[in-house]
C-alpha cells in the first residue's frame, strides 16, 4: 500500500530494480540446485512421475489452461502499462525482450531447482518458503526471502494492482484516484483469503487458475475479434474519451459484446461445477464437463466467434467505411 501510496513513478522504479536483481537471485538459485544435486545430468533423470502418457496429458491439458489463465491477467492489463510507452514499436521491443527468454529461464529454473530438491532432501519440494527454510546457511536464508519477498511485491503491484486501481478510478474519477483504487484493491485481496487459495496446488491450478481463465478467455476473443478483424487495428482516439463517440454504444453497452461473453462462458460451467463438487459427475456428459481443461481456450474462441458473428450484421460496409475515415482523420497531422 506505501508503494501505491507513492504513485506509478515508484511502481516503474521498483520494476526496474526487479528486472536487475531477480534474474541475478534465479540463476544463483539453479547454480546452487547443479551443484547441490551432483550435476545437470541427474536432476534431468529423474523418471515420469506419470505411470504412462494418458496420465501425464490428463495433468498437461488443465495446467496449460491454468497458466494461460495466470498470464490471461496480465495480458488483458497490458494496455495499463504500454500507454507509458513512447510509442508501438518501444512496447513491442519491450514485450519480446522481456517475456519469452524470460519465461522460459524462470519456467527451466522452476523444473530444475524442484526436481534437485528430490535428490538433495527426498521429497520434491515446489515452494520457494519452504524450500528457503531449508538452508542452513542465514545469509543464504535471507538472501532467499528478500528475493522471495521483492518478486512477490513487485509481481503482485504490476499484475494485480494497477489495473483494477485505474477501473475503480474510473469508476467514479472525481472521487477516486489511483491511490484510492489501489487501496480498494488492496482490502479486496485480502478479503478473498489469496492463502487459502495457493495452500492447495491442486486447487489452485484446476479450480482458480482455470476456472477464472473461463472468464477471461471470452473477454480476450471480444477484445482480439474486434480490434483484429472488424476494426483492422484503427482505433478513433477521441472517441475513446466521447460520451458521444462510436464506442458509446447503446447507453455504454455493446450488446453484441455482453452476448458473447456469456455465450463463451456457458460451456465452461457443467465442468467448473462438477470439478468443485457442486454437482456429481455423472450428472453430466463426459465431453462437456471436459471442456472445462480448456476453458480459457474454449470461451475464447466461441465468444470471438459470437461477437464478429453479431457485430457483422450491425457493423455494416457503409458504418465501417466512415469508421476507417475518422480514423484516417483522426490521425492526420493536422487533426
Amino acid at each position: 500500500m506505501y508503494v501505491v501510496y507513492l504513485g506509478v513513478e515508484s511502481i516503474k522504479k521498483l520494476l526496474v530494480f526487479k528486472a536487475f536483481f531477480l534474474p541475478v537471485a534465479a540463476l544463483a538459485l539453479l547454480w546452487w540446485a547443479i551443484s547441490a544435486g551432483n550435476g545437470l545430468g541427474p536432476i534431468l533423470e529423474q523418471p515420469a512421475k506419470f505411470a504412462d502418457s494418458a496420465a501425464f496429458f490428463a495433468f498437461f491439458f488443465p495446467a496449460l489452461t491454468g497458466m494461460v489463465g495466470f498470464w490471461a491477467t496480465l495480458s488483458l492489463n497490458i494496455p495499463d502499462f504500454t500507454r507509458y510507452a513512447t510509442s508501438q514499436q518501444a512496447q513491442v521491443k519491450g514485450q519480446i525482450i522481456g517475456l519469452p527468454p524470460a519465461m522460459t529461464l524462470f519456467s527451466f529454473i522452476g523444473v530444475v531447482v524442484t526436481s534437485a530438491t528430490t535428490i538433495i532432501y527426498g521429497t520434491t519440494i515446489w515452494d520457494p518458503l519452504v524450500l528457503a527454510g531449508k538452508f542452513d546457511s542465514k545469509l543464504l536464508v535471507s538472501i532467499a526471502m528478500i528475493a522471495v519477498a521483492i518478486s512477490t511485491l513487485a509481481t503482485n503491484i504490476a499484475a494485480n494492482i494497477v489495473s483494477p486501481a485505474n477501473d475503480f478510478a474510473n469508476l467514479a474519477p472525481s472521487k477516486i484516484d489511483f491511490r484510492k483504487g489501489g487501496y480498494i484493491t488492496g482490502i479486496i485481496g485480502i478479503l478473498i483469503f489469496p492463502w487459502k487459495l495457493i495452500a492447495d496446488p491442486t486447487g489452485f491450478i484446476f479450480t482458480w487458475l482455470v476456472g477464472y481463465s473461463s472468464l477471461l478467455g471470452p473477454v480476450g476473443g471480444i477484445m482480439i475479434a474486434d480490434y483484429f478483424f472488424l476494426r483492422k487495428q484503427k482505433l478513433v482516439l477521441a472517441d475513446l474519451y466521447s460520451e458521444s463517440g462510436i464506442y458509446r454504444f447503446k447507453g455504454g453497452f455493446n450488446n453484441a459484446a455482453i452476448i458473447a461473453l456469456i455465450v463463451g462462458i456457458l460451456p465452461n460451467i457443467p465442468g467448473f461445477l462438477t470439478t468443485i463438487q457442486v454437482i456429481p459427475t455423472d450428472s453430466v456428459p463426459g465431453w462437456i464437463s471436459q471442456l472445462y481443461n480448456y476453458a480459457w481456450f474454449v470461451g475464447f474462441f466461441v465468444s470471438g466467434a459470437v461477437y464478429l458473428g453479431l457485430m457483422r450484421n450491425s457493423f455494416s460496409t457503409a458504418e465501417h467505411a466512415k469508421f476507417v475515415a475518422k480514423s484516417a482523420e483522426n490521425l492526420s497531422p493536422n487533426a
